[in-house]
């Protein structure tokens, strides 16, 4: 239970591994859908094509708007590029990389239904069996051009009255199938050597803006996560003090009863900062849209406190020692 509750955190504070689960979620799940389907082909003229290549490419087309849709990131890149530039510069380097690896993750799970049906031949078969050059087998000799079209196009409905006795039906279903899975099959080859060469070559090159990029964009990823927890924060914070004040004349039985809050923990748990009013938690928010805070931690205040510290620090240590001696 331990080793389960591990990995569920890790899955939870880690952006990418979730991005990862959930497109191969949704890879097993374009595969689940094709194998469920009913696949009927209209075995019409004119129709067998939109509907083959239909079933082939319009599920991808929605598996890929899903992928966008889930991943968050994409959300967080839009964000960074049409934000306002503020006293924060943009990074166009940042938005390219997040934009790369939102498509990487996206067109997962539509790869995998397109070669799902190609491997599995029956689209194929359906789109294009009106395309098949009848020369190159026997059994349609002997039909007129019109019949001949017409027993092309039921070749997929191998239960119809004029093609069930056809003897060419099978090896015409044969042909188009190992098409179907030549293709199918070279596309995959293609995919695995153009990873593994992107895998071979990278580090062959100057790694150096890619980790730049990538820190910044897992930088802006948690920025945005460490924002919205502090924003809940700060709302528990002030819709507590608003509430304590709305109910001020009970403010005694408040804390006699469930809701029993200390000067100390109200202090430590205080993330308000001086917010007092509506129109400060809308400008504060504005303010962090319109104009978010440089990348630099070495502010005068945060020098000033930690001389501070340093120094209380230095003062107790010679305290201790004057006591030792």
């Amino acid at each position: 239970m331990d080793r389960f509750k591990m990995i569920f955190q890790y899955f939870q504070s880690n952006s990418e591994s979730v991005m990862n689960g959930i497109c191969a979620i949704l890879a097993v799940a374009s595969v689940k859908i094709y194998n469920t389907l009913d696949f009927n082909c209209p075995c019409l003229p004119n129709y067998n094509m939109i509907y083959g290549l239909g079933i082939m490419f319009v599920p991808p087309i929605a598996l890929f708007l899903c992928g966008l849709i889930v991943n968050r990131q994409s959300v967080i890149m839009i964000d960074e590029w049409k934000r306002p530039t503020g006293r924060r510069k943009k990074d166009l380097s940042i938005v390219k990389y997040m934009f790369s690896s939102i498509l990487q993750r996206a067109m997962v799970a539509p790869v995998v239904w397109i070669l799902t049906t190609l491997l599995d031949g029956k689209c194929f078969v359906c789109a294009f069996s009106g395309s098949v050059d009848p020369d190159k087998f026997p059994g349609f000799a002997n039909s007129s051009s019109l019949e001949l079209l017409q027993l092309l196009y039921k070749v997929p409905c191998k239960e119809d009255v004029l093609i069930r006795n056809n003897t060419s039906r099978k090896a015409v279903s044969r042909y188009l199938k190992c098409w179907s899975q030549a293709i199918g099959w070279g596309i995959l080859l293609l995919l695995i050597v153009l990873a593994f060469l992107a895998r071979s070559l990278k580090p062959c090159f100057d790694q150096t803006a890619f980790l730049q990029t990538r820190y910044w964009s897992n930088y802006i990823d948690i920025e945005q996560k460490i924002f919205d927890e502090t924003c809940c924060e700060h709302a528990r914070d002030f819709a507590h003090k608003c509430i304590l004040h709305f109910f001020e004349s009970m403010h005694k039985e408040m804390k006699i009863g469930h809701f029993t809050i200390t000067k100390k923990e109200d202090e430590e748990k205080d993330h308000l900062h001086g917010i007092t009013d509506h129109e400060q938690v809308n400008n504060l928010l504005k303010s962090w849209y319109r104009s978010k805070p440089p990348l630099c931690v070495n502010h005068p205040t945060l020098r000033q406190n930690a001389k501070a510290k340093n120094n209380g620090s230095s003062l107790e240590d010679n305290i201790n020692r004057q006591t030792d001696v």
